[in-house]
Formats: structure tokens, sequence, C-alpha cells
């Protein structure tokens, strides 16, 4: 009996909220108490939680996304009214918290790893982007809005790994524009200005969209790029590699060497692959191939620009010292 008035009043609670009223998203935020010590925590069907935060959680972790700061977490308790991540057409969306919910829409949509999902109404992260339903849209992080469809992807994998073929791109002029290619991805075709026309035969639209299926591509799985290069078309068959960098991780194609940095471009973790470098933390990267470079995307340009190996000019306590990586 006690099933049934659950279950009725399940129904009940979700027919109205989808009439319309965020109000009622508001107070399901609330009564779940998703907003905990700067992280968002997001109950989900049993006794599992999706979790955005910055910082390890102190609860037994099931899954992990480094790029994208998302935790699955295994919870002591069960919610009433777990929620969902959104893959249905929706009328509307508000950005929400326990206090406030702001109706808006999306102004740009989420290119790969590089560049979060923008909308039109802000509040502080985290927070939480909901249908009229009180479904999942997307999280507000502090670098912006990571959309559903990333979410569920998390959710659906078993590990948390992206496909990568060298390239980051941008929306330019109505074509899709490589931005940067990976001069350490062996065998990789693309340059920079490149416009790709097609990925496995279907006509590329945008560069959300194109990045979205190249990093859920499984790594070692073929596909086809068709590209124009000032007035030739060329096509490509490539093999999908795996993705080290991007989101919350920095993106400078080092990192597949082992080497990550923080916004000033001061070392900031290291692993395995970078120990014959004689690297250490807080290591400040001053050049790149004889160019003085301030930030990540400096550093991924002027990256390219070498024969033999890539020239790096470290500072560590005011001595200064050239790594070189082929």
């Amino acid at each position: 009996m006690f099933r049934l008035f659950l279950a009725l009043h399940f129904l009940f609670f979700n027919l109205y909220a989808c009439k319309g009223g965020y109000d009622t998203c508001k107070q399901k935020a609330k009564d779940a108490n998703i907003f905990q010590k700067n992280a968002l925590v997001l109950p989900l069907k049993n006794k599992r939680c999706l979790l955005y935060s910055r910082h390890i959680p102190n609860i037994k972790i099931l899954k992990y996304d480094p790029f994208l700061s998302l935790y699955f977490v295994k919870e002591k308790k069960h919610f009433a009214y777990p929620y969902d991540i959104n893959m249905r057409l929706q009328l509307g969306t508000a950005i929400i918290n326990t206090k406030e919910a702001k109706e808006g829409k999306f102004l740009q949509s989420q290119i790969g790893l590089n560049r979060f999902a923008k909308y039109n109404q802000t509040l502080a992260s985290p927070a939480l982007i909901s249908s009229s339903c009180c479904s999942v849209e997307g999280i507000v992080s502090s670098k912006g809005v990571i959309q559903k469809e990333y979410i569920k992807h998390f959710l659906h994998t078993k590990k948390a790994r992206y496909g990568d073929i060298g390239i980051r791109v941008y929306n330019k002029k109505g074509a899709v524009t490589v931005k940067a290619s990976d001069p350490f991805m062996k065998e990789n075709p693309f340059k920079i200005n490149d416009c790709i026309i097609e990925y496995d035969r279907k006509k590329v639209s945008d560069a959300a969209s194109l990045m979205q299926k190249i990093l859920f591509s499984s790594v070692g799985s073929r596909h086809q790029v068709k590209i124009k290069r000032a007035s030739k078309e060329l096509t490509f068959m490539l093999t999908c590699k795996q993705r080290y960098g991007g989101g919350f991780l920095s993106d400078t194609f080092l990192e597949q060497k082992g080497i990550y940095f923080d916004e000033r471009l001061h070392v900031s973790a290291l692993n395995k692959k970078s120990q014959t470098y004689g690297l250490k933390l807080g290591d400040k990267l001053i050049q790149v191939n004889g160019v003085s470079v301030k930030s990540q995307d400096q550093l991924r340009r002027y990256i390219k620009n070498f024969k033999e190996h890539a020239s790096l000019l470290f500072e560590r306590n005011n001595f200064q010292f050239f790594v070189n990586i082929k």
C-alpha cells in the first residue's frame, strides 16, 4: 500500500512539474539537498548519485571523469524522486538552485572538451539546467554548462575515456575549421584551417556535433574524414586514438607525454610518461620553439612549429632549462 502511495505521489509530482512550474523543480532540488559544499549531487536510481565537484568526494566512487569533474557514487539512502537525464523534447528550460529559477535558453552548444555550453541566464556555479519536468538538461560548472549528452555518455560507459583524431575545431563562416592539429599524433594528416566536410560519409554541419561524434567514438575504431584544403578536397581513413586533455584538464597536446599545466603554464601534474624529462611540479613554461607563451592557447598554437623535436624552455627557482620532446 505504501509503495502504491509513493508511486501515485511520484506521478502527481512529475505531472505537476511538467505543467511548467519551475518552483516545483526548486523544491525538488531543496528536498534532495543537491547543493552541498560547492558540489552538485543528483540522486539517481538504486542509491546512486551523479556528482559534480572540483574536489574528490569522501564517498564510495564507482566511476570518475577527470575531464568534466563528474563522479558516479554510491549513496547510503534512497531518494523517492530520482533525477533523470532528459533526452526528450522539451518546450522550455531554466537554470535552477534552491532559491531561484530563471527560464532561458542555450546560446551555444558544448564544443567537445574545449568549450562548454553557454546559457543566457546566470546563477552561481554549481547550478542545474532543468526541463519543465525537473529532469537534467545540463550542469552549470565554473567553466560553463556541461550538456546532457556528455552527462548521459558518462553514466552509460564503463570508463570515462574519449576518442581523438588529433584536431580541435571551431565554427568559422559557416564551416567547421581546424583550429589546432596535434603534432605528436602519428600520421596526423590535418593542418590548421582545413575545413571538415564529412565524417563517416555524413555531412558535418557544426563543430559541436562533430566533436561529440569524435569524442564518443571507441578508441581503435576506424573513421573516414573528408576535408577541403584550399581548393582541394581530400579524404582520409583514420584510427581513433585516446584523448588525454581538455575540459578541466589542460589541453596543450603535451598531456599524451604525461605533462599537464595550470592556467599560468605551471606544471600541475606529471605521470609516468614524463619521467625522462626531469620536470617537477611547479616548473613554469616560458617558451615553445623560441616563442614566448603565456597561455595554453598560445602553447597549443606554437608547439607545432618543429621538425625533429619541440623545444620547451622552463624556469625553476630562477634557473632556466630546456626540455626537448619528440
